[in-house]
């Protein structure tokens, strides 16, 4: 919890002590969507669900960025997402706002004897050692990256663009525990409480459509119609145009197929550990 508060009191009281520039407040945005990024396409929809492919070098980038906010390990954070989705809202999911309360859900839960990472829930990812020492050494790449920062743009720097900046994306992370659990539609008949809320949607570069994801969660797109803006998408095809990710995992004909025609169905049932093709590159 110490470097959690520390990162905290340099984003909300730094600024008042020190001279800000509008490169700060630059580099924050930036550094938001930079991170967002990460956690979104790498965290999630990478490590989590396997939505897409990549190679060995590109997933290890992507681990290393997702890994910059100091939400610890890509492997542990995995973990604990699948075990969120296998007992979504039920009192074994520490996430769950209706169980747990909203503060539990949304930051609690972190501090709750929830440090281990369980590396047979995680094993398609956990063969790779790289990605286990990268796991192991969370703490690293989020030092590495605000020590560059503070060198480069000084103290003004490190409280806005990185400290603010990291706090931002974990409260907007976390904000997918809690909020988009409360607030929001619900298109599909899931068994949680999973909904679609636009306004967060557009600040967590597409994750906002929650509902959508729970009903189907192994789709590259969580933004299921062509209104439902999701900007990670939309950087996962770029990427694929030019060969750096590829099979992105579209939403299948009948999800919509049942929409249209008002049924409801069964969410997808994420397995215990994730089968997985050996990558390329």
């Amino acid at each position: 919890m110490i470097p959690f508060a520390g990162v905290h009191v340099a984003a909300l009281v730094g600024p008042f002590f020190v001279e800000t520039t509008a490169a700060d407040w630059i580099g924050c945005v930036v550094v938001f969507v930079a991170l967002m990024f990460g956690v979104s396409a790498g965290y999630h929809r990478y490590f989590s669900h396997r939505a897409y492919k990549t190679g060995r070098i590109f997933q290890f980038f992507l681990a290393l960025l997702a890994q910059c906010t100091a939400q610890r390990g890509a492997l542990w954070w995995a973990h604990h997402h699948r075990n969120h989705h296998r007992h979504s809202d039920q009192p074994d999911d520490i996430h769950s706002p209706g169980h747990w309360g909203f503060w539990h859900s949304h930051i609690g839960w972190v501090f709750d004897d929830t440090h281990r990472t369980d590396y047979t829930k995680i094993a398609d990812f956990a063969r790779f050692p790289e990605l286990v020492l990268l796991n192991k050494l969370w703490i690293i790449p989020p030092i590495a990256f605000g020590t560059i920062v503070y060198y480069t743009m000084g103290w003004s720097g490190l409280c806005v663009t990185f400290a603010l900046g990291v706090v931002l994306v974990a409260h907007v992370t976390f904000g997918v525990n809690s909020l988009v659990h409360l607030y929001g539609k619900r298109r599909f008949k899931t068994t949680d409480d999973s909904r679609n809320n636009w306004v967060l949607a557009i600040i967590m570069l597409g994750e906002g459509w929650h509902n959508n994801h729970h009903h189907y969660q192994s789709s590259a797109r969580v933004g299921f119609y062509w209104w439902e803006i999701d900007m990670t998408y939309y950087i996962l095809c770029v990427l694929s145009w030019v060969g750096i990710v590829w099979d992105l995992r579209p939403v299948p004909p009948h999800v919509y197929e049942r929409h249209a025609a008002g049924l409801s169905a069964a969410p997808e049932v994420l397995p215990d550990v994730i089968a997985v093709k050996s990558t390329r590159g």
